[in-house]
């Protein structure tokens, strides 16, 4: 029997990519899944061309704390969900609802639980969100990333799944991989590739651009190239950075998902936020990492994702409070050594390690079981 599912997973790419990835395995199955998202451009842009999976926009921002006049509108656009959402179950009649987490799925999850309805929640992070802990009290069924989640909710609820990948991050052939980036694929050419994710990390991207220059005389600059997500605000600094360096670089404000593909599949070394979503995307390409955790981060969830990473062997965790350009071109120039290349081998497998292949069957699976209950 074919179900109709609505997926709440709008609002970064941490949220919307592994929606992504079990709506297309729910596809395959012969269901009908339905993607509810946010406002955001982010979302627009993730989805563009993506017109076999459906989607609506629900309003929807982040809990902005008591005491702040933004409250008011925090409390009008969750009026104004509440109504889009019950429009939109009286339309579709869903069989299950999945939330993958982020205040795009609060209202969904909510609204299905006042029907009866199934309704799972995906959490991705180690450190569970406040959605997570709120919803999980009432959902059929709790989806974890890493197991370290489930202390924090109720065990008995859990299923460990890990966190789904979208296909369209095939493995390119390294070449193929160059080509569509514009840069080298020679064997003796190291690729690093520095994404502080989905809307880019201010942060990251200053460290990573006074780095550069750094890396003269401690590497040869002919031997490395760089790929570069930075946002749309830091783009263009960025990319006069290397210029000024005089190192080969692909600079975008955002990566789309084919290029994504090949990003991954060139890249020997990742320098990178520590969001669940993204280390899963490396740990699929056994990408070895440092890793800078967003340090203003809910409950600091991404420093506890990069503990599970450096615990594992797989990366390099660098607080973002103590960190200075010397201590990443420190870093990079120590990994990418003829010294450093068992430790990166090691990393490298240990990364691989950490991927499970089948998480968005395992999630859809979940999602099949509770529907048919």
């Amino acid at each position: 029997m074919a179900l109709k599912v609505l997926i709440a997973c709008g609002g970064t790419g941490g949220h919307l990519f592994p929606g992504v990835a079990v709506a297309e395995e729910l596809r395959r199955r012969g269901h009908a899944p339905l993607l509810l998202v946010s406002q955001k451009e982010i979302d627009r842009t993730a989805l563009a061309g993506r017109e076999e999976l459906p989607a609506r926009a629900l309003p929807a921002i982040g809990w902005p704390g008591f005491f702040t006049p933004r409250l008011f509108r925090f409390a009008a656009q969750l009026w104004e969900a509440r109504g889009l959402c019950r429009a939109l179950f009286d339309e579709v009649k869903p069989d299950a609802v999945l939330g993958m987490g982020g205040f795009t799925s609060a209202v969904p999850v909510w609204e299905a639980r006042r029907r009866n309805i199934p309704a799972l929640i995906h959490e991705s992070n180690a450190v569970p969100g406040r959605v997570t802990r709120l919803m999980a009290r009432w959902a059929d069924r709790t989806l974890l990333g890493f197991g370290a989640c489930a202390p924090f909710l109720a065990p008995a609820r859990c299923e460990v799944t890990g966190t789904p990948v979208r296909t369209e991050l095939a493995r390119l052939d390294r070449a193929e991989a160059a080509r569509r980036l514009g840069l080298s694929a020679e064997p003796g050419v190291r690729t690093i590739l520095a994404i502080g994710g989905s809307q880019g990390a201010q942060g990251i991207n200053r460290l990573v651009a006074a780095a550069v220059p750094l890396l003269k005389g401690k590497l040869d600059l002919s031997t490395v190239q760089f790929i570069h997500s930075t946002g749309a605000a830091d783009e263009a600094a960025v990319s006069g950075a290397y210029r000024e360096a005089g190192v080969r670089a692909e600079v975008r404000a955002f990566i789309g998902g084919g290029d994504m593909a090949a990003a991954y599949s060139l890249a020997d070394l990742a320098v990178t936020r520590s969001g669940a979503s993204s280390l899963t995307e490396l740990s699929h390409y056994g990408i070895p990492a440092i890793l800078i955790p967003f340090p203003a981060a809910a409950d600091d969830h991404q420093t506890a994702n990069a503990r599970i990473y450096e615990d594992a062997g797989a990366a390099q965790l660098r607080p973002q409070s103590a960190l200075k350009a010397e201590d990443v071109a420190e870093a990079v120039r120590n990994l990418l050594s003829d010294a450093g290349r068992t430790e990166l081998g090691a990393m490298r497998q240990a990364a691989s390690g950490l991927s499970v292949p089948d998480a968005a069957a395992r999630v859809a699976n979940e999602v099949e079981s509770c529907a048919k209950k």
